[in-house]
């Protein structure tokens, strides 16, 4: 597992976290019942509070990629029903709605977004 933080960004450390772990599963980098680190090794080592890694893991299991075993760990959880394909998309989409609205209140039309988006894409 590969974790890179930037305090550069205006996207919340746990919110960098989540969605970089997120990317991974789906991508396959972390197969199903792969053992996540604990939250102070990981808090150690990118040098944040254990309460945004708490955060983060909260979220993973909130949203169904991970389950915690007391006293064990956390572990990847297999997907059901959806393949990968269907998982990226449906992520994508999530994300997409979040932001929709801001857009919108900017007054930019669907071609001046989609523009955008080609461009930095």
């Amino acid at each position: 597992m590969h974790l890179v933080i930037t305090n550069k960004s205006n996207q919340p450390i746990y919110e960098q976290l989540y969605d970089q772990i997120v990317s991974q599963i789906v991508n396959g980098e972390l197969a199903p019942d792969f053992c996540l680190p604990s939250i102070r090794t990981v808090a150690k080592e990118i040098g944040v509070s254990i309460i945004t890694i708490k955060k983060a893991w909260e979220m993973l299991e909130k949203n169904g990629f991970i389950d915690t075993i007391p006293g064990k760990g956390c572990f990847v959880k297999a997907k059901q029903g959806l393949s990968i394909d269907e998982q990226k998309r449906a992520l994508a989409i999530e994300k997409l709605q979040e932001h929709l609205q801001y857009y919108k209140n900017l007054g930019l039309t669907v071609d001046e977004i989609m523009e955008i988006l080609k461009k930095e894409f």
